[in-house]
């Protein structure tokens, strides 16, 4: 059995085959397809987080909202740039977020990846110690996140307050208890997946990761994978551990499901540079008639080794065709492979 959620960059365009032309389109049409994804009973809905682009950027808002639509789906980020945030005013987000969801939030962070403007978070008022690296401020600012969402007091109260303080010292509200344990980190290498497996992150693999030795993506991830849990259990962690990997799936069903993604059925795995120092290898895209989609996914190492799938979708296409894209996965690929 396997939890089956979907992930969403959120893309928005003014292009006539576009039918999210604006932010508006995209958030709305967010939150329209998680209800839809819990209504086909996934178990989670997803959402990227890219900052200076036509994608979505300020999840807290939208957490909140697909909470107060929905009543059992998962919901999430996949992933948030720590690079961008400030720890204390996020704790406060992803507390209310939760609260309103009722405790369904599972929270996608990571040191973020390139983004469309050079430094951006040094406009956000944020920049690296002496002898830090941007990747190193990321991981403070997580650190300090998962100590503020203990809900343990730390800030001496106003003797004077404008209203009354409960005893001793104060901790930033709202708190949502066990929130801390359903923090999840985005992890590119072998190394960030073990430091996450420390300190009693989940492990959220996307679609590509470094390249660590030249075998194939699908291998590699559940190489991590391995890596990680066998951190995690190092670690003494009380909580059980989970995993998630995403995938782009295509059930090809219909002729439009031909026509958009036909071409994909011959995708390879891909090798390119993130940045200048960086090879990564790029996961295929899966698209067959259902009968040859299980045959592939089936070997697939790395969906093995994970509990969670998180199935892309193209956004820009709609609601009603996301839906029956997920559909296609539930109902023709995931009985087939034991999934459900």
């Amino acid at each position: 059995m396997k939890k089956i959620g979907f992930l969403s960059f959120g893309h928005w365009s003014d292009s006539p085959h576009s039918r999210t032309r604006t932010a508006a389109d995209t958030l709305l049409q967010s939150i329209d397809l998680a209800v839809a994804a819990e209504e086909l009973g996934l178990d989670g809905a997803h959402f990227r987080v890219h900052h200076f682009a036509r994608q979505l950027a300020s999840p807290f808002p939208l957490l909140a909202a697909v909470g107060a639509r929905t009543e059992r789906i998962e919901i999430g980020t996949g992933v948030i740039d720590m690079r961008y945030e400030n720890p204390l005013y996020m704790a406060e987000d992803a507390g209310a977020a939760d609260l309103i969801a009722g405790g369904r939030l599972q929270l996608g962070l990571s040191r973020g990846s390139p983004e469309q403007v050079v430094d951006g978070w040094r406009y956000f008022g944020y920049r690296p110690d002496e002898g830090d690296t941007d990747a190193d401020m990321a991981r403070k600012h997580t650190e300090v996140l998962l100590t503020v969402l203990k809900g343990e007091g730390f800030a001496q109260p106003n003797p004077r307050p404008m209203f009354p303080n409960p005893p001793g010292l104060l901790r930033v509200e709202p708190h949502s208890p066990g929130l801390r344990d359903r923090i999840w980190w985005g992890a590119g290498s072998n190394a960030t997946a073990v430091w996450a497996a420390e300190q009693g992150m989940h492990l959220m693999s996307s679609t590509l990761k470094n390249d660590e030795g030249g075998a194939p993506f699908h291998v590699q991830q559940a190489e991590q994978i391995r890596a990680f849990r066998k951190a995690w259990a190092q670690a003494g962690w009380q909580h059980e551990p989970r995993v998630s990997v995403s995938r782009s799936v295509f059930a090809l069903t219909t002729d439009l499901d031909r026509a958009y993604f036909g071409a994909d059925g011959h995708s390879t795995d891909k090798v390119g540079y993130i940045d200048a120092d960086t090879r990564a290898v790029f996961g295929r895209t899966y698209a067959a008639e259902p009968d040859v989609l299980v045959d592939q996914l089936a070997g697939d190492e790395a969906i093995a080794e994970a509990d969670t799938l998180l199935l892309t979708v193209p956004n820009q296409l709609g609601v009603d065709y996301n839906t029956h894209l997920l559909d296609n996965v539930l109902t023709h690929v995931a009985p087939a492979l034991g999934w459900r």
